[in-house]
C-alpha cells in the first residue's frame, strides 16, 4: 500500500516536470539534490516527506504536487536533552544576499559557493529573476550561478517577493549604474519597528540617485552629472548603508572616499567579492574607505562567502542553554571576540583551536568547543556597538543565556524600536524578564524553563531565541508559523537534530 502511494506520487510528479518542459536535471538542481533522487522518486523508489512534496510543488508550480503543501510550517520541540558532538557554521545569511545584489555589477557570470539556501535568499533570486537575471544552483545544489541579461526588465520585478525582504534596498547601488530611472517596490523584512532609509540617500545623493516614494514604491531618477567630489560621511555607520555606499563607488568612474563605514562581517565580505571585481578598496576591516571604482565590470567570478557570526552565536547559546558540550566549527572568531570576552566573564567554559582561514582566504576561523558552565549575571548591561562592538543581531541570545545565569542582567537593545519587547516571550516559556521601556529588558536568573504553545514573534533572532529555550524546557512546546526563522537559517531544525535535539517539523492538514 506504502509502495503504490509513492508511485503515485512519483508519476504526478514525473508528469508535473514533464508538463513544465524539465529534465530530472533541472528539478534536481532547483530542489539542491541530484539527478539520480529525482529519478528514484519519479519511480516511486523513494520515500518523500511532506516537506519535500510541498518543495517540488514550488519549483514545478504544480497545483497537484503543491496539494500537499497544508499552509504555513511549524516546529514541534521535545525538550530538555542534552546536544553532543560538533557541527558546522553555515554561511553568511548578510552576506550572500549582499553578494547577490552585487552581482549587478557585472556583465559577466558569477558563481557564489555553498549559498546560503534560506528564504532571504530565495525571494531576492525571486526579484532577480524577474527582471531577466538567471540563476541556477550547480554542482548538486551546493553553489549559485548568476548570469545577467544585457538589459534589464525593471517593469516585470516581482513586487511581492521584493517587498518581503529587506535587502531589496541594496539594489539602489547597483541600478544607479545600469539606468537613468527605475522604480523598485518599498523594502520589507522583519518587523523590527521604523526604519527610514534616508541615511541610503544621504549617500546617494552623491552619485546623483533621487527619489520620490509614492503608492508603495521608490521612484528613482540619476542625473549623471553629479559626482561625489569630497568623502561620503555616512550619518550612521550601519551595514546596508555602507553596502549600498560601496555598491555605488564600485562602478563610479574615480575614487571615491566612505567615513564611518561599518566594517562589520557582511560589509568585509562585500569588499572582498568588488576586489574579484576588480575595485582596489583601501581599509578594509576600518571606518574610512577609499574605492577606486571601474565604470565597466564584465568578468567571470567565483567567491566563497565566509561563516555567519551571528549563526555562530545561534549554536552558541543552543549549547550554553542546554547545559550541553559541543563544538562548533568554522566559527569566524574576528566577529565574535567581544561576545566571547563576556560570557568568558560570565563563567563560560570553553576551548578553542588555532585559527585558520576561510574559503574566501582572508577571513579568520576557528572550532570552538563549549561545556557546561555555572554562569553568573555580567556586572554591566549587554548593549550592541557598531564592530568591533558586541554584535547588533548577537543582543537577543544574551537574553537567553542571561536567563540561564544567576542574578540579575540588564540587556539594552538601543538599535530596534521593537525587538526587546520580542524577548518578553520568554516569560511563556518559563522566563523572568522585565520589560522597563521599548529598549530596556531586566532578565533575571537562573529560569526553569517549562514547555508552551505559541506564535513565532515576527523578528529573526528573538524567534531563534525562543526556538532555543524549548529545547531546554522540559516536556513539548510548539512553535507556529516559523518562516521568519527560515528567512535566516538553513535546516536550522534538522541540523540541531543532527547533534541531539528533537524537534519535528509539520504542517496543518
Amino acid at each position: 500500500m506504502a509502495d503504490d502511494y509513492l508511485v503515485r506520487i512519483g508519476k504526478l510528479i514525473r508528469d508535473a516536470r514533464q508538463h513544465r518542459g524539465w529534465t530530472q536535471t533541472q528539478l534536481a538542481e532547483a530542489l539542491g539534490t541530484s539527478q539520480s533522487a529525482v529519478n528514484r522518486i519519479e519511480r516511486g523508489n523513494q520515500n518523500i516527506s511532506l516537506e519535500m512534496i510541498a518543495r517540488i510543488g514550488e519549483a514545478l508550480d504544480s497545483e497537484i504536487v503543491s496539494l500537499g503543501y497544508a499552509g504555513p510550517m511549524h516546529l514541534r520541540v521535545v525538550g530538555g536533552r542534552r546536544l553532543s558532538g560538533a557541527i558546522d557554521v553555515k554561511t553568511s545569511k548578510n552576506a550572500c544576499v549582499a553578494l547577490l545584489c552585487a552581482s549587478l555589477l557585472n556583465k559577466g557570470r558569477t558563481v557564489l559557493r555553498r549559498v546560503a539556501r534560506i528564504e532571504e535568499v530565495y525571494r531576492l533570486m525571486e526579484v532577480l529573476n524577474s527582471i531577466g537575471v538567471r540563476t541556477r544552483w550547480i554542482n548538486d545544489g551546493v553553489d549559485l550561478e548568476i548570469v545577467p541579461p544585457a538589459e534589464l526588465d525593471m517593469a516585470a520585478i516581482d513586487a511581492q517577493a521584493a517587498r518581503r525582504t529587506r535587502s531589496i534596498i541594496m539594489f539602489l547601488g547597483p541600478l544607479l549604474h545600469r539606468m537613468d530611472s527605475f522604480r523598485l517596490p518599498y523594502a520589507g523584512g522583519c518587523d523590527l519597528g521604523t526604519r527610514t532609509i534616508e541615511p541610503h540617500m544621504i549617500a546617494l545623493r552623491r552619485f546623483g540617485l533621487d527619489i520620490a516614494a509614492t503608492e508603495g514604491l521608490y521612484h528613482a531618477r540619476v542625473d549623471r552629472s553629479v559626482s561625489p567630489g569630497r568623502p561620503i560621511v555616512l550619518t550612521e555607520r550601519g551595514d546596508t548603508v555602507t553596502e549600498n555606499a560601496l555598491l555605488a563607488a564600485a562602478r563610479h568612474d574615480g575614487v571615491t572616499v566612505i567615513r564611518n563605514a561599518s566594517s562589520n562581517y557582511m560589509v568585509q565580505d562585500l569588499c572582498f567579492f568588488l576586489e574579484a571585481l576588480g575595485v582596489r578598496i583601501e581599509g578594509v576591516g576600518t571606518t574610512t574607505l577609499t574605492v577606486h571604482g571601474v565604470p565597466t565590470i564584465d568578468v567571470d567570478v567565483d567567491y566563497s562567502p565566509s561563516e555567519d557570526p551571528v549563526e555562530a552565536m545561534s549554536l552558541l547559546t543552543a549549547a550554553v542553554v542546554t547545559e550541553s558540550e559541543l563544538t562548533v566549527r568554522r566559527v569566524p572568531i574576528e566577529f565574535l571576540e567581544i561576545e566571547l570576552a563576556v560570557l568568558e566573564e560570565m563563567g563560560l567554559d570553553h576551548d578553542r583551536t588555532p585559527e585558520y582561514f576561510a574559503d574566501n582566504g582572508r577571513t579568520r576561523l576557528v572550532d570552538l568547543t563549549v561545556r557546561p558552565s555555572k554562569l553568573e549575571a555580567p556586572i554591566d548591561k549587554i548593549h550592541p556597538m557598531p564592530f568591533p562592538g558586541l554584535n547588533i543581531d548577537n543582543v537577543p541570545f544574551f537574553a537567553a543565556i542571561a536567563a540561564s545565569a544567576q542574578g540579575q542582567t540588564l540587556i539594552h537593545d538601543w538599535v530596534y524600536d521593537n525587538r526587546a519587547i520580542y524577548l518578553t516571550d520568554l516569560n511563556r516559556l518559563g522566563g523572568r524578564l522585565q520589560l522597563l521601556d521599548p529598549h530596556r529588558v531586566l532578565v533575571e536568573g537562573p529560569t526553569r524553563w517549562r514547555a508552551a504553545e505559541m506564535m513565532c514573534p515576527p523578528a529573526l533572532r528573538p524567534a531563534v531565541v525562543v526556538l532555543l529555550a524549548m529545547m531546554s524546557a522540559e516536556g513539548t512546546s510548539v512553535l507556529r508559523n516559523v518562516y521568519v526563522i527560515n528567512r535566516g537559517y538553513e535546516d536550522l531544525a534538522e541540523r540541531l537534530n543532527s547533534v541531539g535535539a528533537q524537534i519535528e517539523i509539520f504542517r496543518d492538514i
